[in-house]
């Protein structure tokens, strides 16, 4: 049984987070679009930042990219990380774009092991995988302090 199977009758959602220091008009085009193609592999897409322009311009920008392509924007607060906002919903795609999986399976080791881990999650019906480390909230301050992440 493979990926597609897998995932074809199952509630289960994969998830494309593009993390970025600081949006702008500048980069835009660039982050929001980079985004947009490495998210193919997903259910939903989110461009993750921690500093964005507050121009109400920049921001009827987003909503209108966001109405257009279906890409989520999330402002992190990674202090205080439960007061990081959403602040356009993702587009929820039904299907992935199994040619643009397949192909990241074939020409990406990371993405192939992600992709097993996933279905032989799946197929015992528990996480059992190794996946990102959800920190606590001790650790992750102490990993914002350690690498500067700071919102001025």
């Amino acid at each position: 049984m493979g990926l597609i199977e897998d995932l074809k009758d199952n509630p289960y959602k994969l998830f494309s987070f593009e993390m970025k220091i600081s949006v702008g008009f500048s980069n835009l085009r660039e982050y929001y679009f980079q985004t947009l193609s490495n998210s193919n592999w997903a259910h939903e897409g989110y461009l993750v930042t921690l500093k964005m322009e507050k121009d109400p311009d920049f921001i009827d920008e987003l909503r209108r990219l966001n109405n257009s392509f279906g890409i989520g924007v999330i402002q992190l607060d990674p202090i205080n990380i439960e007061q990081s906002e959403i602040l356009f919903f993702s587009e929820v795609k039904e299907a992935l774009d199994w040619d643009t999986v397949n192909r990241l399976i074939e020409d990406n080791v990371d993405f192939a092991k992600y992709a097993q881990d996933i279905m032989e999650d799946i197929q015992v019906k528990k996480v059992k995988s190794k996946y990102d480390e959800v920190l606590t909230e001790e650790k992750l301050k102490q990993y914002v302090s350690l690498k500067r992440i700071y919102i001025d």
